[in-house]
């Protein structure tokens, strides 16, 4: 699975930041690796330089293999607060349809197996 991170002008990410979130990413959605072939991630400040309330935005979307992508994002004070809350939806939207799946096809899903 791949992890690609983009920013808006307003973000400014370290490598050792970028390389934080992305192994807190591959952590959170690990036991779904094998279903992913990569995940976008979307940074941004919504209020830009004017500041404010819940202003950092993370975008998420999940590329399941042979499905339609799932998007989820979360805004919050601070970009590790954004990057946190997007990062559990997505972890329970990827539970759902991967859920809905299962049942609907067997108790396999008919997917590969989920370490």
């Amino acid at each position: 699975m791949q992890v690609f991170i983009q920013t808006d002008l307003h973000i400014a990410l370290t490598e050792k930041q970028r390389e934080r979130f992305e192994q807190d990413l591959a952590k959170a959605v690990g036991h779904f690796d094998a279903r992913l072939t990569r995940i976008e991630a979307h940074l941004s400040d919504v209020n830009s330089a004017r500041g404010g309330d819940n202003d950092k935005r993370c975008l998420l979307e999940a590329r399941p293999s042979g499905r339609q992508p799932l998007a989820v994002d979360h805004q919050a004070p601070t970009l590790e607060l954004a990057i946190a809350g997007a990062s559990s939806k997505l972890v329970s939207a990827m539970e759902s349809t991967f859920g809905r799946l299962a049942s609907a096809r067997g108790a396999d899903g008919g997917l590969p197996p989920v370490d």
